[in-house]
């Protein structure tokens, strides 16, 4: 029989490394780790990995086993926390990933009144989920995801809190900042700032500027949005960036909006969750907050 701490002890090998490692990281003798193993290979029929060398190369039933635990650990994990939470009368905790830097500053505005209306319900949010939030949730390391592009997922539901624009962020008195807007061979003369994302999932890239084959004179990247926009009006380069979050900081820094294009780039930010957890109150609940709140 296949038990959870056979996964547990393959998961921390992958991570560790080396059968050292994962002992020492669960607190185990490494006699006692093998012997773990041997018993699992022994009921299994199969070896789960081979030696190499100093090396340990996982087999095919040890790639199946390890993609297993990598499934099911987080959420036998978050099972036991909301038992914990239950037992103990909590309602729980709403674990929140985001996959949009900007929607950061966002959603400071939608949790505080939030925690007023559910005294009982702890917030967390993980922000480590900006490239992964679609596995995250699938895996139940989050139960929202905050995102601009939603995947069409049998399992999941995306519900479209609010609609903004994306615009171009320049320092007042800029050569661009008297524009009614710029074109991408006008921004492709500028140094671009940037949260530091693949190029492909930058907005003012795959719909602005390489439709029109252009690309910026240089890239900066920045991780906060108080340092970029410093950056910006300090004069070192221009930013993309959502229109209501641009006004919001324009009333203590000299920057303006400028629309990217004639038609601008319309944007919606999306609140994904797990179709089984539809019906939790304090989730929908949440939900329900922010699509009033809007942008």
């Amino acid at each position: 029989m296949i038990e959870r701490n056979h996964l547990t002890i393959l998961r921390e090998i992958e991570r560790q490394g080396s059968l050292t490692g994962a002992a020492q990281a669960l607190c185990l003798t490494q006699s006692a780790l093998s012997h773990a193993i041997n018993k699992l290979v022994q009921q299994i029929g199969t070896e789960v990995w081979i030696k190499e060398g100093r090396n340990l190369q996982f087999t095919q039933a040890g790639n199946y086993l390890l993609s297993l635990a990598n499934r099911l650990l987080p959420q036998l994990k978050h099972a036991e926390e909301v038992i914990e939470q239950i037992a103990s009368g909590q309602r729980g905790v709403l674990r929140i990933g985001i996959e949009c830097h900007p929607c950061y500053e966002w959603l400071l505005n939608i949790v505080a009144p939030y925690l007023r209306q559910w005294p009982d319900v702890d917030v967390d949010v993980k922000q480590q989920f900006q490239f992964g939030g679609i596995g995250a949730l699938f895996s139940h390391d989050i139960d929202v995801l905050v995102t601009p592009d939603p995947l069409n997922k049998p399992d999941l539901i995306f519900v479209p809190v609010f609609d903004y624009e994306q615009v171009l962020v320049v320092r007042k008195g800029h050569v661009l900042a008297d524009l009614s807007y710029v074109e991408p061979e006008q921004v492709a003369e500028q140094t671009l700032i940037t949260y530091p994302i693949e190029t492909e999932r930058l907005d003012v890239y795959s719909l602005f500027l390489l439709p029109a084959n252009c690309r910026p004179k240089k890239r900066k990247t920045i991780e906060t949005t108080d340092i970029l926009l410093q950056m910006v009006a300090a004069g070192r380069g221009v930013a993309a960036l959502p229109r209501w979050l641009v006004e919001e900081y324009a009333t203590k820094l000299p920057i303006q909006a400028v629309k990217l294009g004639k038609k601008g780039i319309a944007k919606k930010i999306f609140l994904g969750i797990r179709h089984r957890d539809a019906d939790t109150d304090y989730l929908t609940s949440f939900l329900e907050t922010a699509r009033q709140a809007g942008g």
